[in-house]
């Protein structure tokens, strides 16, 4: 199944590609701070490149995608089940059906609407009913119920996000390598 290009992810890409920091930073696991060198470095243009929710919605996921593969976490993308459609499911669907506890939907909903962003949880409740194990990425602080990261240039919470999935990874059992240490 071939991605359409998408110039934000282009840049991500090319960026991480052409940086001399970020592998020696994934070999020592330092994922945080490898969001946080790729915000400082590229949220401007990002952001400039499309609307941001928009824009910040599609780094957080290129990033994410990157970065739990390098993590050698288990993880799907962009899954359509039961009509919705999933940005992240950690490990997979298989473990959702079977055991809903050891299952992380992660939610990237590329708006800062309040109501968009509720109308999604809703529609994830209904397929998770482990309801603490759906997470948000967000581009603003937003209240919300569920336990959110936000992606921005300062204080950027999405640097910890990893650190979160393998902690949940290893502590749901899923994750059989245990390659980071929480």
């Amino acid at each position: 199944m071939d991605e359409e290009s998408n110039p934000i992810k282009d840049y991500l890409f090319e960026y991480i590609e052409n940086s001399e920091t970020i592998p020696k930073l994934i070999i020592e696991k330092k994922f945080d701070e490898i969001i946080q060198e790729i915000t400082t470095n590229c949220y401007d243009k990002v952001i400039s490149i499309g609307e941001k929710d928009e824009a910040v919605g599609v780094l957080a996921t290129g990033l994410l995608h990157y970065l739990l593969t390098n993590a050698l976490i288990n993880s799907q993308r962009k899954i359509e089940y039961n009509e919705n459609e999933i940005d992240i499911v950690i490990p997979d669907i298989k473990t959702l059906e079977k055991d809903p506890k050891k299952t992380l939907l992660i939610c990237i909903p590329k708006s800062s609407d309040a109501t968009i962003i509720n109308k999604k949880i809703i529609d994830l409740e209904k397929i998770q009913p482990e309801t603490d194990n759906i997470w948000l990425v967000l581009s603003e602080n937003i209240q919300t119920q569920k336990k959110s990261f936000v992606l921005k240039k300062e204080n950027n919470s999405f640097s910890k996000i990893i650190f979160e999935i393998a902690k949940f990874s290893n502590v749901g059992g899923s994750n059989k390598f245990k390659i980071l240490r929480v």
